[in-house]
């Protein structure tokens, strides 16, 4: 099979042909439909996040089709249509697997991490982590709903029942937030990058009550704050703009360090919190809230030899929704 693969942290993914992957008794191989292109992805690529498995074939936003199934696998047949998420293996056993907090498991394996990933034609994946798709959803429309449908789902539940968030970073996880507020009747305040006229349009058309550069004050006072972009300065900002009491949640795997600030805007029982993978109970809540909302998820599709090319489009802000990769080998 062909997979793009990175060889180390900062260069680029390159065309490799390898052996077809064999799944264990707990495994199933599944030919790659789609995979979509995450933020994290490019925290590995990049060199953000320590210790990949060398060489890796990233991509954990992963749709396709059950090719084989280990002697284990009972829940799945031969030609089911799966997800792949982030989370690919957890120890079960240790307090945190115990107490419904998997996502904090400090034998956990990551996929596109520490397992390989979708940017290939084939994958394997321990099918207790793996998830049935929704019939509403198309494999390129589903692929997106992995991670920043996941991870915008657990990050938007520690907002409680704020009625007025704001989401700092209008990407793929945001638009498919935006639109979970909306269908709750609550109120999206988005904060983009100051001269980001674009995203701010794109935000209006997810429903956002206000859209503006990260920089200003919004017209109205906070109950919380989601943050998606990757930068520490944010979390000061948020802070100013929620109420007293109020939440600010970080959103994302890795952030740029966050600068010193004064105690008074923290104060009055204001929170920071961060957003650290996922559970398959957020997979089971969220795909099945998907279809009644109903998300629709803003994709651009591009051949699965051109993953560079969506990897550097999204390191540079040019895309809006998700890029999702199609295997073309």
């Amino acid at each position: 099979m062909y997979a793009m693969v990175l060889d180390a942290p900062g260069h680029q993914v390159q065309k490799r042909r390898l052996p077809r992957p064999q799944p264990a008794v707990d495994e199933m191989l599944v030919k790659v439909s789609a995979c979509a292109v995450c933020r994290t992805d490019l925290h590995v690529v990049d060199g953000e996040l320590p210790h990949p498995k060398l060489p890796i074939v990233p991509g954990h936003e992963i749709v396709g089709r059950v090719a084989a199934c280990g002697t284990n696998v009972q829940n799945f047949s031969i030609g089911d249509r799966v997800g792949i998420p982030w989370l690919g293996w957890t120890c079960g056993v240790c307090p945190y697997c115990l107490s419904g907090y998997e996502n904090l498991c400090t034998k956990a394996k990551f996929t596109g991490y520490e397992i390989d990933g979708g940017y290939a034609e084939y994958t394997v994946a321990d099918a207790r982590y793996c998830f049935r798709i929704p019939d509403d959803y198309s494999d390129i429309e589903a692929a997106p709903l992995l991670c920043a449908g996941l991870i915008g789902y657990r990050a938007l539940k520690m907002t409680g029942d704020a009625e007025r968030v704001g989401i700092y970073g209008f990407g793929a996880a945001a638009h498919i937030v935006a639109q979970i507020l909306g269908y709750q009747g609550r109120k999206l305040f988005a904060f983009t990058r100051a001269e980001d006229t674009m995203a701010q349009d794109f935000a209006a058309r997810m429903g956002a009550a206000w859209a503006g550069g990260s920089n200003t004050t919004p017209p109205e006072e906070l109950d919380a704050a989601i943050i998606f972009a990757p930068v520490g300065a944010l979390v000061p900002a948020a802070l100013r703009a929620i109420r007293p009491g109020g939440i600010v949640v970080c959103g994302g795997i890795h952030m740029s360090d966050i600068p010193a600030f004064p105690y008074d805007i923290l104060w009055r029982e204001k929170s920071v919190v961060s957003v650290a993978n996922l559970t398959r109970r957020d997979a089971e809540e969220f795909l099945a809230m998907a279809p009644k909302v109903p998300i629709r998820v803003t994709t651009e599709s591009l051949p699965l030899s051109q993953a560079n090319t969506a990897l550097s489009r999204l390191r540079e802000g040019k895309l809006r929704g998700a890029a999702v990769l199609i295997p073309d080998f």
